[in-house]
């Protein structure tokens, strides 16, 4: 892989995750919207804003090429099910206060993807990973134990990005950013357009809850969601799964810092118990890809 390719793709990586680090304060501005509407109109947004930028970018022969393909178009399927599933916890924790949760969750991420490569990907664990595994997994447990219930938000958004970001480096070499985004997002319409539907049935529309604001940010999540998640497809065709594991940890970092000390959410000890094991995991994780990075680095052999 040529350098300035992984330079590129690193670049497209830290602006995906600070982007979504950022999502949360963004989305203050539809608070008073219930939360299976907002996904709703997100949902529609995001494939308006797809379908304009195909049309602007001359994309339908790419488009086409991957529809073609039955395993690239049931794979773009599965993720367009996999982040709805992670939209959907993502903004009912935000627009809850739970901010802290959904930031918890893009912690364990990089321990999901570990054990989503155990079991799709045929990759053995080392010692040092199955340490960070336990680490993080009794960080949660400690959680459990104080609160009295199971962090569930931030479990769901963990898997389901987990899910998301395996699918997406698996089709990545075949599948453009853009074709691949427009193909999960339609695929997640109908099911985001039942959610909506019970919402407004139930409460009627809360669209303009929050007023002008409420309404322009609504109507911008289609922006919001296409651009981090085409520099992350972009991302994945260029750079490796280790390389994604260290940027991805910018988005959950900002999210922590404004749900604790910006949002005030409570942060109790056992909380930060339970973030430290957490972090103390990632941080086994990181330093033991790193030193796997720089020794592949120093074995590669030299061109004359």
């Amino acid at each position: 892989m040529s350098e300035p390719r992984t330079t590129t793709g690193l670049w497209y990586a830290i602006f995906a995750y600070t982007f979504w680090g950022v999502v949360p304060i963004y989305l203050q501005l539809t608070r008073g919207i219930d939360g299976f509407e907002l996904i709703g109109w997100r949902v529609i947004a995001s494939v308006v804003v797809a379908f304009a930028l195909v049309a602007a970018t001359r994309g339908w022969g790419r488009l086409a090429a991957v529809l073609r393909s039955r395993r690239d178009t049931g794979s773009l399927v599965l993720a367009g099910f996999a982040v709805l599933v992670n939209w959907t916890a993502f903004f009912l924790g935000v627009l809850s206060d739970r901010v802290l949760e959904t930031s918890l969750g893009y912690f364990l991420n990089p321990l999901v993807s570990v054990v989503l490569a155990v079991l799709f990907l045929g990759e053995r664990l080392r010692p040092v990973q199955w340490v960070a595994v336990g680490l993080g997994a009794l960080g949660v447990l400690v959680m459990v134990i104080g609160y009295g219930e199971v962090p569930w938000i931030g479990l769901t958004v963990a898997v389901s990005f987990g899910i998301y970001g395996l699918i997406k480096k698996r089709v990545g070499g075949s599948v453009d950013a853009l074709s691949g985004f427009t193909i999960e997002t339609v695929a997640a319409l109908p099911a985001s357009l039942v959610m909506m539907g019970v919402a407004i049935a139930g409460h009627g529309l809360t669209v303009g809850a929050n007023g002008a604001a409420g309404i322009w940010g609504t109507a911008l999540l289609g922006l919001v969601t296409a651009i981090p998640l085409l520099a992350f497809a972009s991302a994945a065709r260029r750079i490796s799964l280790t390389a994604l594991a260290f940027t991805q940890y910018l988005a959950p970092i900002i999210s922590f810092l404004f749900g604790a000390f910006v949002m005030l959410e409570p942060m109790p000890l056992e909380r930060w118990i339970g973030f430290a094991l957490v972090w103390a995991s990632l941080v086994l994780v990181s330093t033991d890809l790193l030193g796997r990075h720089i020794r592949g680095h120093r074995a590669r052999p030299r061109a004359a």
